[in-house]
């Protein structure tokens, strides 16, 4: 395990309560390999961890469908939109956006489009020496520009791959170092994998999680995968990309109308959208799984 498995001693505001957010977890729409159902399914039965947000590469329709089956639903995890964008400079998670946001930009435009929409800019598994990864003189170059608008408001400190084993040290060295906010990821694409790297916060929502990244007062935790765990994933995404291909090739064929599954109710159609009835046939036909809707946890109420 790296980070220590709950708030420090001096980390919470007095009478706050402690949260867990796991900010960093891919679906089918990308390269995960499970669907938008599954996650919800699987988080709502994990009672220690209150934000999830869905963060696919350069695209955001599987998160927003997620956000609101989760709200319809009255589930207890609370959803939050995002989008891991590929920039000319390494990968950039962007929390609490509505619009997507075009990869191949360059880090710093992709750090103010995040910011025009109200969100939050994280670099993804940074400074490992990888296209993918944000270096550290990146991060000090942005930090150190007279706009605002082109800083970043966190570094993923902890992410269970192997560039964020290697680089974890100094990532949490350097986020205390400039004030950024320490956050915590799993880059779940397998559902066992969410929550293998998290973010902790005082509070319970999250408007209060943006909040705590906002004002650098959150932690990461976690523990990292090992290599056989990542060579599975490998395979799995391997035969993903087998039945997407194959899909894709029989929708265009065919002209039904269809293309690769992304995910969620209406991921199937061409073009794809969130469709609820579809959500209520499929939880109609299945084993009991989804809860039932119920009223929304508040902040006063009990865990």
């Amino acid at each position: 395990m790296a980070g220590t498995p709950g708030p420090p001693a001096d980390g919470l505001p007095e009478g706050a309560r402690w949260a867990i957010a796991d900010v960093h977890v891919h679906t089918m729409a990308s390269d995960g390999t499970a669907g938008v159902l599954e996650i919800l399914e699987h988080v709502e039965r994990r009672a220690d961890l209150q934000v999830l947000a869905v963060t696919d590469h350069e695209r955001i329709d599987a998160a927003i469908a997620a956000r609101e089956i989760a709200r319809d639903r009255g589930l207890r995890v609370e959803i939050v939109v995002g989008e891991e964008i590929t920039t000319r400079g390494g990968h950039l998670l962007a929390l609490f956006i509505e619009r997507r946001i075009r990869p191949l930009q360059s880090l710093r435009t992709s750090i103010a489009r995040v910011h025009e929409q109200g969100g939050l800019a994280i670099a993804s598994h940074p400074l490992a020496p990888y296209p993918s990864c944000v270096s550290e003189r990146s991060v000090r170059r942005l930090h150190d520009d007279p706009d605002p608008i082109y800083h970043l408001d966190g570094l993923e400190t902890f992410n269970p791959t192997t560039p964020g084993r290697t680089h974890h040290a100094r990532a949490v060295a350097l986020a205390a170092e400039l004030g950024l906010a320490a956050v915590g990821g799993s880059d779940a694409h397998l559902l066992h994998a969410i929550r293998s790297g998290y973010t902790g916060f005082a509070g319970l929502t999250a408007a209060d999680l943006r909040l705590a990244v906002l004002q650098a007062r959150t932690t990461s935790h976690g523990e990292f995968w090992t290599l056989g765990f990542q060579v599975g994933m490998f395979g799995n995404q391997l035969r993903k990309y087998s039945r997407d291909i194959r899909d894709q090739l029989v929708g265009g064929l065919t002209r039904s109308g269809t293309g690769r599954d992304l995910g969620y109710p209406g991921g199937r159609a061409r073009p794809e959208r969130y469709d609820p009835a579809e959500l209520e046939r499929i939880l109609a036909q299945r084993a009991p799984g989804m809860p039932r809707p119920r009223v929304p946890r508040t902040r006063d109420d009990e865990p």
